[in-house]
């Protein structure tokens, strides 16, 4: 191979054809190509080559505003029996129906073994092939567009994984300057990192342009370091919204982030990164200490209604006072960012698949509260996002799974999950990550959708997201239009939202009890369009009236782990 410069290298061969294999010779070895489409035999094994072209028939298609999403994470390997990217296509319809309008795909690059939750990644431009690689992946993604669903996918830029990763052998990929939770860093802004950036800000438009995805979740951007200018992150979402602006349809970049770090989402002439959005665990946090009582761990920071009260009104609840949990000030306000800025949850992979047993939340609380968690996210200003089975109320754990061939690296992986758990007080036995039954119990029951209170809970998941979205009030997310009132002594909050003529009062009750609740209001006759403890969702009864009568302000009774929503009925 002849050098062309910047460290990189090439040859023009002949006589090339799909599926052939090959590997690059260098000083210590042959090593898979680390820009590999394809790994068919696995992250050791050669490189493939691949067909590039695909009949696409999703030409007039562009995915909806971002405000409009309602997200669906699935993992590929635990969503179908199957476990590829072909069976999905099966479920796509059923999706719709429920409301959903954009799934986000856990991370698929190809990783060691046959299961993974997808961030043990080592080529991250080659689609999984046990999931059924490249021709796969985008049938998915048309078969979606044909559905009127939207694609995200989730991509790692802040490591790759430990088995397979040649990518140092390439070039200083890698520095010590910094450390993860992985190791060592990727180097964004050492010695020789412009070709660095290059590779990850090339795969991130790779997807955009070659798969037709919609957008990416970028994993735990706070395990990013890069102190030059431009920083990596505005860098990429530049490059993302540039090839998007050329395909004349929209691609959106969404953070994992713990920082609380505002400049995220901020836009470039304002001093941020130039993000679309970030996911907020200050939410998911408030919401689930109120709900299981937790107290150790990060959730420690948590457990008041002050704190959910203060993330629907702006967003993170840390901005700058102090964290119990880290022992140091944290976060900045997010005040005056957009509502849309934010994707908020009760469940995700992370808040289920790192708890020792994989739990999740409808198995920790009552069927009311559960109920209950689906209002406080579907109603709040925010983009909803939804964990796979979430909306039937599955009971399959998601546990964390990983299938190395390093027994070393199994030990070191059984050693890490038994740390990570230290800060928490769950009891029980930890299930081993390298088994293959801790992949097949995470794998869904979707039968369970037909059967009793599954059913109620799906049926009224799709009459929540209705709501959602033919409500006026409550379609449009703006914190500016928003009024929040708390009740300590009873655990209630009211929330009255406003677009245009539109007003929407929505009360959450987490007492476990009936509570007695007077809300100022706007003159008027308030009249109920959803009560959770109504009886056709397998609730106590209804306790609240069918209207309120407000002269500044009513008094409703409310169903302990329950949330009751009425509209004001418009004058004349």
């Amino acid at each position: 191979m002849e050098p062309t410069g910047d460290g990189y290298y090439q040859a023009v061969l002949e006589g090339v054809t799909t599926g052939t294999h090959y590997k690059f010779h260098l000083d210590g070895g042959d090593f898979p190509d680390p820009a590999s489409r394809s790994q068919p035999l696995g992250v050791h094994g050669p490189s493939e080559v691949v067909e590039s072209g695909f009949s696409w028939t999703d030409q007039s298609w562009a995915a909806p505003p971002l405000k409009d999403l309602i997200l669906y994470e699935l993992h590929v390997g635990t969503y179908t029996t199957e476990g590829t990217f072909d069976a999905i296509i099966k479920t796509l319809r059923r999706l719709k129906e429920t409301g959903i309008s954009a799934i986000q795909l856990m991370p698929v690059a190809e990783f060691p073994g046959a299961r993974n939750w997808g961030y043990d990644g080592v080529y991250p431009y080659a689609p999984h092939s046990s999931y059924g690689g490249v021709t796969g992946l985008k049938r998915l993604v048309n078969a979606a567009h044909d559905h009127g669903l939207a694609v995200i996918l989730d991509v790692v830029y802040n490591h790759l994984g430990p088995e397979g990763n040649y990518l140092g052998q390439y070039g200083p990929y890698f520095t010590e300057k910094y450390q993860t939770p992985w190791g060592s860093a990727v180097n964004f802004d050492g010695e020789d990192s412009r070709p660095v950036r290059r590779y990850f800000i090339e795969n991130a438009v790779h997807w955009i342009r070659d798969y037709h995805f919609d957008g990416l979740r970028l994993d735990a951007v706070h395990a990013i370091f890069d102190s030059s200018t431009p920083h990596i992150l505005e860098e990429l979402a530049a490059a993302v919204h540039g090839v998007a602006d050329e395909l004349e349809r929209p691609a959106y970049v969404i953070a994992e982030s713990d920082l609380n770090d505002n400049r995220l989402v901020r836009f470039p002439a304002d001093g941020g990164y130039g993000l679309d959005a970030q996911w907020n665990d200050d939410f998911h946090h408030s919401l689930h200490t109120l709900l299981t009582k937790e107290t150790s761990g990060y959730y420690a920071d948590f457990g008041g209604l002050d704190h959910l009260e203060r993330a629907i009104a702006e967003g993170f609840v840390y901005a700058g006072q102090y964290s119990c949990y880290r022992g140091r000030c944290h976060g900045m306000s997010s005040a005056d960012l957009a509502a849309d800025r934010f994707i908020v949850f009760s469940q995700n992979h992370d808040q289920i698949g790192n708890r020792m047993l994989g739990t999740r939340l409808a198995s920790m609380v009552s069927f009311e509260s559960a109920k209950l968690a689906a209002g406080v996210v579907l109603l709040s200003p925010f983009i909803p996002l939804l964990f796979m089975g979430q909306e039937y109320a599955e009971t399959a754990p998601f546990l964390y799974f990983v299938s190395h061939t390093d027994p070393e690296l199994v030990r070191a992986v059984r050693e890490g999950r038994k740390e990570e758990f230290a800060a928490f007080a769950w009891q029980g036995e930890l299930p081993d990550p390298q088994a293959e039954e801790s992949f097949l119990q995470s794998k869904l029951n979707p039968s369970l959708r037909n059967t009793g209170s599954h059913r109620a809970m799906l049926e009224f998941y799709r009459t929540l997201i209705g709501l959602r979205k033919s409500t006026g009030a409550l379609a449009v997310l703006d914190k500016n239009s928003l009024e929040l009132s708390r009740f300590d002594d009873s655990l209630s909050l009211a929330m009255r939202r406003w677009a245009q003529q539109d007003q929407a009062l929505v009360v959450f009750g987490f007492s476990e009890s009936e509570q007695t609740i007077q809300v100022a209001l706007p003159p008027g006759t308030w009249s109920k369009t959803l009560d959770s403890a109504d009886e056709e969702w397998m609730g106590p009864g209804s306790t609240a009236p069918e209207h309120l009568e407000s002269n500044g302000a009513a008094t409703l009774q409310l169903c302990g782990e329950s949330f009751v929503v009425y509209r004001l009925k418009a004058s004349g």
